[in-house]
């Protein structure tokens, strides 16, 4: 008999090796390769069978869009692009507990009163679905549930109920029984995700595949899971916190990088329609290393509360904390800060938090970071009533960034009356004025973020 061949497959990005090693050299991941079973085949070339011909058509024509089904959930149809697309396989990844499984219990409940929907879990029992389910008071909800691990009867029973929605709760605990290899290793993951995503595209219906996380935050498996799928959310949030952020990071259906804002609350998932309000609620007036930066998040503009705070060290190297903010940036305002404008920050604690658990990834807050860090460094708090946005570049001039009149009006909505923003270009500026003229708001335009230090006069010590 003729020994089997293996090889050891990175359980976190799907590189394979002939032998075991104890860090795998693509993703530096320590203690992730697993011993695999190669199938033997048997490789073959085209040989002399000829193909079918394919047929090329005109670039221009009459597309034939399916209608959408609009779930009800204003925020989760939001981020999917206006409601799901028939044939779709949306991918939702987000940290253990964070409420993946809320979620999508709630949109199959409210999907449920037009389509057939049917609920696979392969992590729970079904007992502990119905729980959740009378938790969320959907438990009269006309959701078919299921608790099954084997692809191959759950293709079958899918094939001959016809469902128009489906949960698969979650990949990574499904297996194909012609693989040897253990539910959730690379291989199973990307067959199981293959014969289900080709099953769906035949049948029509809508597919929802739950993803388990690396720690680093990504979608645990290959990475080409990712790539199969017509969309991928993620689920982000800070427990202590009650917001929950949903995030979509690749739709082919719908604009990506949008959001929806939702509560946690005892009664499940809620939503958040006016989130500007709602993170800026607990915040206090006139208080030193604190401001508000109008960002942009995805097509929906939003205002969130930046927090600074700088005290002496004693350490040789002090302190760096960063919360829902990329760390070299804020590496990068104080080096400009130093370089440029002569401030000592060098040897203070900085702590930087931005308050609600939101996580902004635009430069756009760079300004607004700037404004935080020289308020707590000077002890002169932020102008009232002001909204502050900017990119600032290594020689410490200040960039404009998009829709600046998007930001502006969503400040003007929730009430404040100064906006200090970077230089506009003189095209079209005229028209631009008597607009913000008309939002009564006052604008205060800086070019360099040493005009910016001159709202926070620095007290000698």
């Amino acid at each position: 008999m003729a020994k089997q061949k293996t090889t050891f497959a990175c359980q976190s990005c799907g590189a394979t090796y002939n032998k075991w090693q104890g860090q795998c050299t693509a993703c530096n991941e320590w203690n992730t390769l697993s011993e695999e079973v190669v199938p033997e085949s048997v490789p073959k070339g085209m040989g002399a069978t000829k193909g079918r011909r394919i047929e090329f058509v005109p670039l221009e024509g009459e597309e034939k869009t399916p209608p959408r089904k609009v779930t009800g959930i204003s925020e989760f149809d939001r981020v999917c692009g206006g409601g799901l697309v028939p044939g779709s396989v949306i991918l939702v990844g987000g940290d253990p507990g964070i409420g993946k499984s809320t979620i999508l219990l709630q949109v199959m409940a409210s999907l449920s009163k037009k389509y057939d929907c049917a609920y696979i879990s392969g992590e729970e029992a079904i007992d502990q679905v119905r729980l959740r389910a009378r938790r969320l008071g959907q438990e009269k909800s006309k959701v078919q549930l299921a608790s099954a691990t084997n692809v191959r009867n759950i293709l079958t029973t899918l094939a001959e109920d016809k469902p128009d929605v489906v949960v698969i709760d979650s990949i990574q605990t499904l297996y194909i029984d012609t693989l040897d290899s253990a539910p959730g290793t690379v291989s199973q993951v990307r067959s199981s995700s293959n014969e289900l995503i080709r099953e769906a595209k035949k049948h029509g219906y809508v597919l929802f595949l739950v993803g388990h996380v690396t720690k680093e935050g990504t979608i645990a498996g290959p990475r080409v899971l990712e790539h199969m799928v017509d969309t991928v959310l993620y689920f982000e949030g800070d427990r202590g916190h009650q917001f929950r952020i949903l995030r979509g990071v690749k739709n082919r259906f719908g604009a990506t990088d949008e959001i929806g804002v939702f509560e946690m609350t005892e009664a499940g998932l809620q939503e958040v329609p006016n989130p500007s309000a709602l993170f800026l609620s607990d915040r206090k007036g006139d208080v030193t290393g604190s401001c508000v930066f109008a960002g942009i998040e995805g097509s929906r503009p939003m205002l969130v509360e930046v927090q600074a705070l700088l005290a002496p060290s004693a350490l040789a190297t002090p302190r760096r904390a960063v919360v829902g903010w990329d760390s070299s940036r804020l590496a990068m305002i104080m080096a400009v800060f130093d370089t440029r404008c002569g401030l000592g920050m060098g040897g203070h604690d900085v702590y930087l938090n931005i308050a609600g658990g939101l996580k902004i990834n635009e430069p756009a807050a760079d300004l607004a970071v700037a404004a935080a860090l020289a308020s707590s460094l000077s002890g002169v708090a932020v102008p009232q009533e002001t909204v502050i946005f900017g990119e600032i570049g290594l020689s410490g001039e200040v960039r404009a960034v998009g829709q600046t009149e998007l930001r502006l009006k969503e400040a003007a909505k929730l009430g404040f009356t100064r906006a200090i923003i970077p230089e506009r270009q003189k095209r079209g500026k005229k028209e631009s004025d008597k607009s913000l003229k008309d939002l009564g708001i006052e604008v205060w335009e800086i070019g360099h973020v040493q005009e910016l230090l001159s709202f926070f006069p620095m007290k000698d010590k």
